[in-house]
């Protein structure tokens, strides 16, 4: 199964809450997942390789250690994922960013994919992809499906909430992509929506209904 991390620092569980209030503002919930997506991104980013580089301090010679940030790709799932990306940039703004349009039918609950543009060489780079919520898990087991024809070096999955009911999905049908999140809900309910959840974020995060 894939690995999953639920990243339970003090100040992302603080931000979180306060993004799930009903009362929240859009300009609020930007903020905060704005500032929720940097503290997350350190915990996802913790196994980037470094390589050694010379360089002057302002008294001698050193060797010190960098990571190399045009071999990261980051994937939003639009719209509701490119409210992780400024964050996850503010840290590793080296990154590159590719973007994936799905959209969830709402008779279906399956992901209809209507974008695709990814930078090139991805099959020399690691992807993380970035989506607020992990229900269904049909969306994201479909853009897995659709990076691997690229062949990307490695996969990871960032959300914000997700349930074991889209867990399961998304191990099951790519048990080789580590997921990260903040949080694992209850459950889904009869419109696939999380519970208690913090409600549709890409309306919360744009201000439409």
């Amino acid at each position: 199964m894939s690995n999953l991390t639920v990243i339970t620092h003090p100040l992302v569980q603080h931000k979180l809450t306060l993004m799930r209030r009903k009362d929240a503002s859009s300009n609020s919930f930007r903020r905060l997942l704005g500032e929720l997506s940097q503290l997350m991104a350190y915990e996802v980013t913790r196994d980037m390789p470094l390589s050694p580089v010379q360089i002057e301090t302002p008294l001698e010679t050193m060797t010190g250690q960098m990571i190399d940030g045009k071999k990261l790709v980051l994937v939003s799932i639009l719209r509701a994922g490119n409210g992780f990306l400024d964050g996850m940039l503010n840290v590793v703004p080296g990154a590159r960013v590719g973007h994936i349009g799905l959209y969830r039918d709402p008779a279906t609950l399956q992901a209809v994919e209507y974008y695709f543009k990814m930078p090139a060489g991805i099959d020399e780079r690691d992807t993380i992809v970035v989506d607020p919520m992990l229900a269904t898990g049909n969306s994201a087991v479909a853009c897995m499906a659709r990076l691997k024809q690229l062949k990307p070096r490695s996969i990871k999955f960032v959300c914000l909430l997700a349930v074991p009911e889209g867990i399961a999905r998304l191990q099951q049908a790519h048990p080789d992509v580590s997921i990260f999140t903040a949080a694992i809900d209850r459950e889904l309910n009869d419109h696939g929506y999380i519970l208690p959840g913090l409600g549709d974020a890409g309306d919360r995060i744009f201000g439409t209904k």
